[in-house]
């Protein structure tokens, strides 16, 4: 009783000399850093002793709070492009130290998915936490999701979302799991996993940046409607969306909820200039973060 209490006043004045230090370098700087230095995953064990999981809730925390400053600081866009590089060092280390942290998982894929294009990071992310997280469904579903609409690799959906559907005992992730998630109907796979998003979300900022994501992919569907009942009545698929909303097919004028415009492909496909995101960010600042799982 008494070793495992100097052990634990031993790491908390450990964990006081080096985040204190830390708390006043980051107050310091101006708000884009705040997120610029990481510890490494070994310094954090060293310092959370035995107090793996409140310092994992903490890192997670601090991720949260970051992104969720960057999300309020503008209404229509984020206007200080987020340090998606650390927050993955982050979340990377605070499963490490919890695997069992739901926060994490769930935050990763919001943003290493859509908005930083790291679709195998984000799976192998999930494939760790379902080691442990063995009765949470909605791991499963994201990297189904994923592994579908991101990565067309639709074997992989399949396997996942039959494990989502047998934890879940949900018919969407059976149906999903039946179909082997085809390439068509994406639109309406992304609106589908959006909604059920939004729906559980329980984080303000997490919830918003969900809604705007999912009122852009109803904004798309809304386009591919118009654009099929344009090809049945003509016989040919329009070349701008224009054409839509001046032939009475398309009304009101679409709206991308993130400032782009949206656009037809010479195929038809409907696309955007924003790609859906508001912030864009190079894939090269985060070419290493896999690295952060083998390493640690």
């Amino acid at each position: 009783m008494i070793k495992t209490a100097s052990v634990t006043l031993i790491g908390l004045i450990l964990y006081g000399i080096l985040i204190l230090p830390f708390t006043t370098y980051l107050h310091n700087k101006p708000f884009v850093e705040k997120l610029g230095y990481v510890p490494s995953v070994p310094a954090f064990k060293t310092i959370a002793a035995d107090q793996k999981e409140l310092v994992a809730a903490s890192l997670v925390l601090k991720v949260l709070i970051y992104f969720g400053g960057l999300v309020e600081k503008s209404e229509s866009q984020l206007a200080i492009p987020p340090d998606y590089m650390s927050m993955s060092r982050l979340l990377h280390g605070a499963v490490k130290l919890d695997p069992y942290n739901m926060d994490a998982y769930y935050f990763a894929q919001s943003f290493l998915t859509w908005d930083v294009k790291q679709y195998k990071l984000a799976n192998d992310l999930l494939d760790y936490g379902m080691k442990y997280r063995t009765w949470d469904w909605c791991l499963p579903f994201f990297a189904g999701f994923n592994s579908a609409f991101f990565l067309k690799d639709y074997a992989a959906a399949a396997g996942y979302y039959q494990r989502a559907g047998e934890l879940s005992g949900s018919d969407l992730s059976k149906l999903l799991a039946g179909r082997y998630m085809q390439e068509s109907g994406q639109t309406e796979l992304a609106i589908g996993y959006l909604s059920a998003m939004v729906k559980g979300e329980h984080n303000p900022a997490l919830k918003k940046n969900y809604q705007i994501r999912l009122t852009a992919f109803q904004e798309a569907h809304r386009i591919e409607v118009a654009r099929d009942h344009y090809r049945e009545s003509r016989g040919a698929i329009p070349a701008m969306i224009g054409q839509l909303v001046s032939g009475g097919f398309l009304s009101p004028p679409p709206r991308d909820p993130y400032g782009g415009e949206f656009y037809l492909e010479g195929d038809g496909k409907v696309a955007t200039t924003s790609k859906y995101a508001f912030a864009k960010v190079k894939n090269k600042s985060l070419k290493n973060a896999g690295d952060v799982n083998e390493r640690h």
